[in-house]
C-alpha cells in the first residue's frame, strides 16, 4: 500500500510539473466503469475523449479524478522495436553507421504499477530506463527531415534485459522479450522537446542511471527515417531508445522506477 500511494503521489507530481508547459498535451489510455477510453490530462483529473486518437478526439463527459481511473497501455503497437549501444555512457556504436536495432514483442508490455513476473530461470535480469517514442501515423521510406512529423508523442519505457541469455542464445528474442519484459508509462506526452530531456532510473528509491537524452548517439529523426526504409511504421508502433549509464541485476520484491521529466513515470515491482 505504501508504494501505491508513494507511486500515484510521483504520477500526480509529474502531471502536474509538466502541465506547467502550456505547449505540453499528455493523453492517457484508461479504464473506468468497465469501459476502455483515451483521455486528456487536466490537472489531477482525466478528461474522457471520443473519437479516434491518431485522428480527432473531442472531449466528452466531466473530469475523472486520477486516483479513480485505471491507466493502460498508452497503445496497442503492431510492432516493437528498440535501440541498442546508443549512450556512450552504456554501450556506444558508431554515430555515422545504422542504428543497431532489434524487436521487443507487443505480448512483453506491461503498464506502470503492474508486477513483473520473471521467468523462474531468469537470474540476471537488467533494468534499462528509455525514452519511448510513439508513432502517430502510416509510414514508408521516411526521410530525416520529415521523421518528427511521425512521432505522435513519447512515453517512458523500461527495457527489461536477461544478461545470461542475451550472450548465449542465436538471437536477443528471449532475453528482451519475454513477458513482462517491457514496462511502459501510460502517458503520451507531445510538445516536449525529447531530444533534450533528462531520464532517471530509480532501484528501491535510489538513483541508479540518471542522463540527458541529448546524449543519445542515434537520434529519433535517424531512427525512424533507417527503420522506415524496411518496415511500414503503423500508428501505435513503439520505439525503445536505448539506456544510459550502468545496470544490475534485479532481485525479488525490487521496486524499480524509470521517470523523465515532463513525460510522467513506470513504477513496477519485481516477483521471483
Amino acid at each position: 500500500m505504501k508504494w501505491i500511494i508513494l507511486s500515484l503521489s510521483i504520477l500526480i507530481s509529474s502531471v502536474v510539473h509538466s502541465r506547467d508547459n502550456e505547449n505540453v498535451r499528455q493523453l492517457v489510455r484508461f479504464e473506468y466503469e468497465q469501459r476502455i477510453s483515451y483521455g486528456e490530462i487536466v490537472g489531477q483529473g482525466v478528461q474522457p475523449l471520443s473519437g479516434e486518437l491518431f485522428g480527432q478526439l473531442v472531449p466528452k463527459g466531466s473530469v475523472i479524478a486520477l486516483k479513480d481511473i485505471k491507466l493502460l497501455l498508452p497503445t496497442e503497437p503492431q510492432k516493437v522495436f528498440a535501440v541498442g549501444m546508443n549512450f556512450a555512457s552504456h554501450i556506444s556504436s558508431p554515430s555515422d553507421a545504422p542504428p543497431p536495432l532489434f524487436l521487443k514483442l507487443p505480448s512483453s508490455l506491461i503498464a506502470s504499477g503492474e508486477i513483473i513476473q520473471l521467468p523462474t530461470d531468469a537470474n540476471n535480469v537488467h533494468f534499462e530506463g528509455e525514452l519511448v517514442l510513439i508513432i502517430g501515423k502510416q509510414g514508408k521510406n521516411i526521410t530525416e527531415s520529415e521523421a518528427d512529423s511521425y512521432i505522435f508523442g513519447v512515453t517512458v519505457g523500461n527495457d527489461l534485459t536477461e544478461r545470461n541469455w542475451q550472450s548465449s542464445d542465436l538471437q536477443w528474442m528471449r532475453s528482451k522479450a519475454s513477458d513482462d519484459f517491457g514496462p511502459v508509462g501510460s502517458f503520451i506526452t507531445s510538445g516536449i522537446d525529447y531530444n533534450n530531456v533528462l531520464l532517471t532510473t530509480r532501484l528501491n528509491g535510489k538513483v541508479v542511471q540518471q542522463e540527458n537524452t541529448k546524449f543519445m548517439i542515434h537520434k529519433p529523426a535517424k531512427v525512424i527515417s533507417y527503420l522506415s526504409q524496411y518496415f511500414t511504421l503503423m500508428p501505435g508502433d513503439l520505439i525503445f531508445m536505448g539506456t544510459p549509464g550502468r545496470t544490475k541485476a534485479l532481485k525479488n520484491g525490487d521496486h524499480v522506477s524509470v521517470s523523465i521529466d515532463n513525460v510522467g513515470s513506470v513504477e513496477n515491482i519485481v516477483k521471483k
